[in-house]
């Protein structure tokens, strides 16, 4: 890219930012302060990344890896079980809420209205 001149100072907009890191990246040891835009880290990350050895980059993979993997076994194991907790700890709730309408003499009705409850439900703490 002969034709492109511009100095850091000069860049006013994307396209000037991206032309001047594609023209100057081999020389670019540290990001400039005109390209701190998010779009840009991820760039420099992954520039960076590429210019690892080979050793470095084998072992960046392996890190990776088990970055992964521990975060698949985290998910696995709590992933759902965390919105399930929570629907039994709401129906838990619910039904304790009920038991204490029930004895303040609410009819089933009511107490199914305002705890969510089936009436059915309901119905089973009276028994």
């Amino acid at each position: 890219m002969p034709k492109f001149r511009k100095t850091e100072e000069e860049l006013k907009t994307h396209f000037d930012k991206w032309l001047y890191v594609l023209k100057n990246l081999e020389e670019l040891t540290k990001r400039p302060v005109k390209l701190q835009e998010k779009i840009f880290a991820k760039l420099f990350e992954q520039a960076e990344i590429a210019n690892y050895s080979e050793t470095e980059y084998h072992e960046y993979e392996q890190s990776l890896k088990v970055y992964r993997d521990l975060y698949n076994v985290i998910d696995t194991a709590f992933g759902d079980g965390k919105a399930e907790g929570l629907a039994e700890g709401e129906k838990r709730k619910a039904l304790e809420t009920a038991r204490k309408l029930r004895e303040r003499g609410f009819s089933a009705e009511e107490i199914s209205e305002l705890t969510g409850l089936s009436f059915d439900e309901v119905q089973e703490l009276a028994g």
